[in-house]
């Protein structure tokens, strides 16, 4: 077969710390709508005088609206990934976030503009959705198919800590902006500068875009392609040869995904508006579950490179659902220390999946069509697990008026991944495949 490493050695160092940089500020880019969307755009983009559950509804609307176009995201990057290379797709969906962001900053209240607002906050959420549809999968595949085989899992999760990255930047810059101007100042102007902020974003786009080459793998696949060009769809290609392998990669996925959005977003609203605390205790005590989760992305990943993908994962998994019902006691106490150890729990449990998701799901597609694949199982998990996880939650409490209510339904999201993953063929030695037509090119 032909070679799969580029003539000139690959510097680990910078493509690992250039997919971190990048996951995370386009992570950050995405997370600072939900916060905002929690504390800020009930009062701000929705007509004046409706009961705060309905504004609060509201807001988490169009924050689902942004999980919505993330499949269609995923579909349209991953074709672009999978024929003009990873690279060139990262860097689009790079530009897009930052200025997508960057105009939800700029965006006028519904008290200057009025229906217009929540209508053009919508479009901007469904174009961050579009964008952050297509980085995973960029950011992923940079640091997965330039790694060793036997340390893809590792190298992979660097990408994934992202995830806690732009919580912790996000949850930081809220309670720095918070705490330096007075509340009316803060939800007059001040929650803008976070989203302004994300113009960075297309400064480290360029930079991509001039200092790296693709990944080892998609250069490889470029060669075989000049002798055996193929015709059709990458997102076709996929569904035809590999329904069931996107079908338990977005099953694998709505259990980190679905806890994960009702611990970052939703226990924000829970604790502000139900248990009346104020914001910047609950918004610490999830920068504190972050921080002491983000080193076991990497540790239980490497782990997941040693003894396989699934074992780790299915203990992940089991400790997530068994952790959602003291979760919520513990933020129903009201005391920093426990409601910090609530969240320490929840995101290290959560980490234990999510950090060799993307290994896991990256070694379930071939070359030619990795990227949509992936993409597509990642994405589409991500609609029936984070995408809905805070209206959800607030449906449940309304409707139960118990926090026991969201636990169950945490725990059925667990559940889902659990048996999703147990019927999965374990793929950590699995070679990165270049398939099919490709092996007959070869």
């Amino acid at each position: 077969m032909a070679a799969t490493q580029p003539a000139k050695p690959i510097n680990m160092t910078r493509v690992v710390l250039t997919s971190l940089a990048a996951s995370s500020i386009e992570w950050y880019d995405f997370f600072i709508y939900g916060t905002a969307a929690a504390l800020v755009f009930p009062k701000l983009f929705f007509a004046a005088g409706l009961p705060p559950a309905v504004a609060q509804l509201a807001s988490f609307s169009t924050f689902a609206v942004g999980f919505i176009a993330r499949p269609v995201g995923g579909v349209v990057f991953g074709h672009f990934g999978d024929r003009l290379g990873r690279k060139r797709a990262l860097v689009t969906a790079m530009l897009m976030m930052g200025l997508a962001t960057t105009a939800v900053g700029l965006l006028p209240s519904y008290a200057s503009i009025g229906v217009a607002a929540p209508v053009i906050l919508i479009l901007l959420r469904f174009l961050q959705g579009l964008a952050v549809g297509g980085q995973w999968g960029g950011a992923a595949l940079l640091a997965i198919e330039n790694a060793p085989v036997q340390r893809r899992g590792f190298f992979g999760s660097f990408a994934q800590m992202g995830v806690p990255a732009g919580v912790i930047t996000a949850n930081l810059i809220f309670l720095v902006m918070g705490s330096i101007v007075a509340p009316a100042a803060f939800a007059a102007w001040a929650w803008r500068i976070p989203f302004l902020l994300s113009i960075l974003l297309v400064g480290l786009s360029l930079y991509v875009q001039l200092m790296l080459e693709d990944t080892a793998e998609f250069q490889a696949l470029q060669k075989l392609e000049k002798k055996a060009p193929r015709t059709a769809s990458p997102i076709l290609q996929v569904i035809a040869s590999n329904p069931k392998g996107i079908l338990l990669a977005a099953g694998s996925f709505v259990a980190a995904n679905g806890t994960f959005y009702v611990m970052i977003t939703y226990a924000v609203a829970y604790s502000t508006t139900t248990l009346h605390l104020p914001k910047t205790m609950i918004l610490w005590a999830v920068m504190i579950g972050s921080l002491v989760s983000a080193p076991i992305l990497p540790l239980t990943a490497a782990l997941s490179d040693r003894f396989g993908r699934r074992g780790v994962f299915l203990a992940g998994a089991a400790l997530e659902l068994l952790w959602a019902v003291p979760f919520f006691l513990l933020l129903n106490t009201g005391q920093f220390p426990l409601m910090a150890l609530a969240l320490i729990g929840g995101l290290g449990f959560n980490s234990v999946m999510y950090g060799l998701q993307a290994a896991m799901m990256t070694e379930m597609f071939s070359t030619e069509f990795r990227y949509s694949g992936a993409s597509l199982g990642y994405q589409i998990g991500a609609i029936f697990g984070g995408g809905f996880a805070p209206i959800i939650s607030t449906a449940l409490f309304a409707r139960y008026h118990t926090s026991l209510a969201i636990s169950g339904y945490m725990a059925v999201l667990c559940a889902v991944s659990f048996l999703s993953v147990l019927v999965l063929t374990e793929t950590h030695k699995r070679e990165n495949r270049q398939v099919g037509r490709a092996k007959a090119a070869a």
